[in-house]
């Protein structure tokens, strides 16, 4: 293929001018003797072995289906990403390594329920920090801050990414409708994102991994639908017949799209003109987002779906904010284990990881463990870093765990 290797010179690798600062740590990790794994091999073993991670099995794409095997869910979808992801970055000569890294953690930000979790929590922060919450921003929250690992001293500790790797998740939006991508030449401090998409990717490889996050969920998406009912009759008609105007001929499901789009890409892109699909397959891109946005996304079936969603995470969140007693809150979170048993002790166990109080109750004794960790809520001085762990709590939890938790509020 034409394509091939032409973006070789400019990967993220030990020959790149800016390595140095691609692999920079916030802090160092320990070293093994006998490790053979590069920079990226490590953040990727590392986000693989999360606690975030494997929420990932029990969290929402689209569909908060839980009894049904084969509706895709949230660790499925970056598992295709990652699939789409190597396959480009293959072809073009681009670091796998870094592209696998970043497409197993781009989502690790997402709240229970998909996009509407994510909504809401979005709403909550505005009203109560005057903050913006979105996914890929409480990603890196979440790889920077929240994220712990047992270390060789059986001491919790930081995942400590490399900046390659953090970059790629907080700037992976693929909800903007662009061709062309291009990775942005400055080494910005990340957290002066204050918008999803604001800055484009800093490497190659993340602008892959941004263009196969929409290549994976399009076809998917599309094939969770006609299992579940959601689309059929007119609905497929109108797929056919897009399909019929394109290359791809008989059919638009996760196979075709996935294959034809990788093959354009690497056909059309150059480090002259960026990572790009060709005016008639983008065309096509533009048009299956609008379907699937009209018959999909927007579908009056999922509106009971998004009540409920809502009435969960609100509900959630009240009842851990009003028990707010500054320095006092773990005593007072402590007192109502009898009324709510699963929220309460789950959420007084994730505050004493991340608080400067030494607090030790028979429930959680602390002397068990080590923490060498950020204490990103202090000693709970303000309200605000209360809400922040409340935030952080509810973006962490799966549905099912959710909706539990929000189960035993029903009972007396």
């Amino acid at each position: 293929m034409e394509s091939e290797k032409k973006f070789i010179t400019a990967a993220a690798l030990p020959e790149n001018k800016n390595w140095d600062k691609l692999i920079k740590r916030e802090s160092e990790l320990y070293k093994r003797y006998d490790d053979i794994r590069n920079a990226f091999e490590r953040d990727y073993t590392r986000i693989l072995h999360s606690l975030a991670f494997r929420r990932l099995k029990h969290k929402t794409q689209v569909y908060s289906n839980i009894d049904n095997d084969h509706v895709c869910t949230r660790v499925e979808h970056v598992i295709h990403v990652d699939s789409v992801s190597h396959t480009i970055a293959t072809k073009l000569g681009l670091n796998t390594d870094l592209t696998k890294a970043i497409s197993n953690g781009h989502d690790l930000g997402h709240a229970p329920f998909g996009h509407r979790g994510e909504k809401i929590l979005a709403k909550i922060a505005t009203k109560y920090l005057k903050e913006n919450f979105w996914h890929e921003k409480n990603g890196l929250h979440f790889v920077d801050d929240v994220e712990l690992l047992e270390d060789y001293t059986k001491t919790y500790k930081n995942l400590y990414l490399t900046y390659a790797v953090r970059d790629g998740i907080i700037s992976h939006c693929g909800e903007v409708d662009e061709n062309g991508l291009r990775p942005r030449d400055s080494f910005i401090d990340l957290k002066d994102f204050y918008k999803s998409g604001q800055f484009q990717p800093v490497t190659w490889e993340g602008c892959i991994v941004k263009i196969s996050d929409k290549i994976a969920y399009l076809g998917r998406d599309i094939e969770d639908a006609i299992r579940l009912g959601m689309i059929s009759g007119k609905e497929l008609k109108r797929l056919e017949d897009l399909a019929a105007r394109t290359n791809i001929k008989n059919a638009i499901n996760t196979t075709v799209i996935i294959n034809s789009m990788i093959i354009d890409i690497c056909k059309n892109s150059s480090p002259e003109k960026g990572i790009c699909l060709s005016y008639e397959t983008n065309s096509l891109m533009n048009e299956i987002k609008l379907f699937n946005s009209k018959y999909i996304y927007k579908n009056k079936r999922l509106i009971t779906f998004e009540k409920f969603s809502k009435l969960i995470i609100e509900e959630l969140f009240k009842v851990l904010f009003n028990i707010y007693k500054n320095e006092k809150t773990l005593e007072e979170i402590e007192k109502k284990i009898k009324i709510y048993p699963d929220l309460m002790s789950g959420f007084l166990k994730w505050l004493v990881c991340y608080c400067t109080i030494d607090y030790n109750t028979d429930l959680i004794n602390t002397n068990n463990y080590r923490y060498d960790n950020k204490k990103i809520y202090k000693n709970l001085e303000t309200e605000d870093l209360y809400i922040r762990a409340i935030l952080d709590y509810i973006s962490g939890m799966t549905d099912a765990y959710a909706i539990k938790v929000f189960n035993g509020l029903l009972k007396y």
